[in-house]
C-alpha cells in the first residue's frame, strides 16, 4: 500500500492478501508466471483490494473471505491494465516498461485472459451467489467502459456527460464492485450495501478525474507517467472538453486538431490553454463534488477507524499528486 494513513492500518490484511495473490499466480507455463509476477510486482497503490478489507472491517466481518475477494478485484485490475496497455499502445505505467513493451503484446493479451478466468475460479470458491453477481456484473461493465472508450478517442465531440459515463463504466465500477463485496461479506442490508456502493462509485470517479488532471499538471517523477499521455493516444479528457467549450476559437481548433492527430507536437500550447481556460481547476472542482457524495455515503454507518480510513481516503483522492 502506497497511502501512508491506512498502511500500518491493514498492512496484516494486506500481507495476506499479497500471500493469495502470489499464491494463485502460481502457473506451470513459465510465460504466465513471468508476466503475471511483473505486472503485480511493478508497483500501484492497491486501492482496490484495500477497499475490500476496510469495508468488510467496517461491518465487523471476522472470516477469511475478504483476502480472497480482494485478491479477486486486483487480479481484475490487472486484467483490465495488461489489455489496456495493449490497445492503447502504451510503453510506461507507474514509472516502468508496460508488460507489452517487455513480453510483447500477444503475451499481454493472453496472460490477462490467464488473470481475468483466475479470478472467476476464485470468486466461484467462495460459494455465494451474490458474490459472483456483483463481480461479473462489475466485469461486464468495466469491458463496454473499454469499448466506449475505443469509440470516443479521437472524438472532439464527445460531451462530459459522456466522459462520465466512460469513467463510472471503465474505472469507478470496480471501486464500486470493491466496497459492495465488503458490506456482504459484513451482513449489510440492502440499504447499507446500496451506500457502500455509492461510496466506491463517487471514489472511483474522484480518483480517474484527478487522474485527468494529472495528466497536464503532475510530475512525471511521482505519477510515473509523461504529460500528455493521454491526450498522445487521442483520448478527449475532462480538461480537454472543457477547455474546448470554453476556451476562445483558436484554442478549441488546436485541442480538436491534438485529440483529432493524437500527436504531442503543440503539447505545450494545448496545456497553456487547458490552464487558460480554468480546466484543471473545474475538473479539480468536479473531482471534490464526487469526494463529497463519497464522504455523504457513509454518513449511517458506524463510528470506527475502518470508517475513518474510509473517510480519509476521500480526501486523499483528490489531494494527492500521484
Amino acid at each position: 500500500m502506497s497511502v501512508p494513513f491506512i498502511q500500518d492500518f491493514i498492512a496484516a490484511d494486506m500481507r495476506a492478501v499479497d500471500a493469495v495473490i502470489r499464491n494463485r499466480l502460481a502457473s506451470d507455463v513459465a510465460l504466465v508466471r513471468e508476466v503475471a509476477e511483473y505486472i503485480v510486482g511493478s508497483g500501484g497503490k492497491r486501492l482496490r483490494p484495500a477497499l475490500v478489507i476496510l469495508s468488510a472491517g467496517a461491518f465487523g466481518y471476522q472470516g477469511k473471505h475478504h483476502h480472497q475477494l480482494a485478491a479477486v478485484v486486483e487480479f481484475i485490475h490487472t486484467a483490465t491494465l495488461l489489455h489496456d496497455d495493449v490497445v492503447d499502445g502504451s510503453e510506461l505505467r507507474r514509472g516502468n516498461p508496460t508488460a507489452n513493451a517487455l513480453f510483447g503484446n500477444a503475451a499481454s493479451v493472453l496472460v490477462g485472459d490467464f488473470v481475468y478466468s483466475r479470478a472467476f475460479q476464485m470468486m466461484v470458491e467462495v460459494e455465494s451467489m451474490r458474490v459472483m453477481k456483483v463481480l461479473a456484473e462489475a466485469t461486464n461493465v468495466i469491458a463496454e467502459g473499454e469499448v466506449l472508450q475505443l469509440m470516443n478517442c479521437h472524438n472532439t465531440d464527445i460531451g462530459e456527460h459522456d466522459y462520465l459515463q466512460v469513467i463510472r463504466f471503465k474505472t469507478a465500477k470496480l471501486f464500486e464492485a470493491a466496497t459492495r463485496l465488503g458490506a456482504i461479506l459484513g451482513g449489510a442490508g440492502p440499504a447499507v450495501e446500496a451506500a457502500m456502493a455509492d461510496y466506491g462509485m463517487h471514489l472511483g470517479t474522484a480518483f480517474q478525474l484527478i487522474d485527468d488532471v494529472l495528466d497536464y499538471s503532475g510530475d512525471h517523477n511521482a505519477t510515473g507517467k509523461n504529460v500528455g499521455d493521454d491526450l498522445a493516444e487521442g483520448k478527449p479528457t475532462l480538461p480537454l472538453i472543457y477547455a474546448i467549450k470554453h476556451g476562445s476559437a483558436a484554442e478549441a481548433a488546436l485541442i480538436r486538431k491534438a485529440i483529432e492527430e493524437g500527436g504531442l507536437g503543440e503539447l505545450e500550447q494545448v496545456v497553456a490553454a487547458i490552464q487558460r481556460s480554468g480546466a484543471l481547476d473545474y475538473t479539480r472542482r468536479q473531482a471534490e463534488a464526487e469526494a463529497r457524495a463519497a464522504r455523504a455515503a457513509l454518513a449511517d454507518l458506524p463510528n470506527s477507524k475502518y470508517r475513518e480510513s474510509l473517510l480519509q481516503l476521500a480526501d486523499f483522492a483528490v489531494t494527492r499528486d500521484y
